[in-house]
């Protein structure tokens, strides 16, 4: 009777460790697919890199705009007409942009002379007025610190939030359209990407 009692124990025992076993995998795997975020800003700096091919932009030309540079000048999309382009979304507070930033400078470095050129638009989850004088030139700052210590080569222009809905909402940072040298979207990345995969898609766009 003792005997029995001591099997049925550790029957139990190991049956109960078995399920907790289970239970702390899934929970595990759970964690590690849905890690909620305390805030908006900090689910797009995490967001997972994604190729959008059902973007609304897919195959229609990219969006106009007039942003300042970081000299004070209005630079247009227009102004870049017959190149092939990566209009780069950023943020200074955003972690993967900073890993992202000396890819693009050597991917300007390597393209350039094939038409193609990268442009930056800093997008810093706050949509400035270009009345807001202050609020421009603490974002100017802002950017142009982060361009000096970058080494960037290429236009960085402020005020990107307000091109938010044209671009079908930047919900990641950073968040990169490539445009033909007709003006066309022809790959949409969300996050960041490996430096070969933008490679790929500057070849899409110089129609390699």
């Amino acid at each position: 009777m003792k005997r029995n009692s001591v099997v049925l124990g550790v029957t139990l025992a190991l049956l109960a460790f078995f399920v907790w076993a289970g239970w702390a995998n899934w929970s595990s795997r759970k964690w590690k697919t849905v890690q909620p975020h305390s805030n908006a800003a900090a689910s797009s700096h995490d967001a997972a890199t994604q190729t959008s091919d059902s973007s609304s932009l897919m195959g229609k030309l990219a969006p106009d705009f007039a942003l300042q540079d970081l000299n004070g000048q209005t630079v247009r999309l227009a102004d870049f007409r017959g190149k092939a382009l990566l209009i780069n979304f950023w943020a200074t507070w955003c972690g993967p942009c900073r890993i992202e930033t000396p890819w693009l400078v050597e991917l300007q470095n390597k393209h350039a002379a094939e038409g193609f050129a990268v442009i930056g638009i800093s997008s810093e989850g706050e949509e400035l007025k270009p009345e807001d004088k202050a609020g421009l030139a603490r974002q100017r700052a802002a950017v142009q610190k982060f361009a000096t210590k970058m080494k960037v080569n290429y236009p960085m222009l402020l005020g990107g939030d307000s091109l938010a809905s044209a671009y079908g909402g930047l919900d990641a940072m950073p968040t990169s359209f490539y445009v033909d040298k007709s003006g066309k979207v022809v790959a949409v990345q969300m996050g960041m990407a490996p430096e070969p995969e933008m490679e790929e898609n500057i070849r899409k766009a110089l129609g390699k």
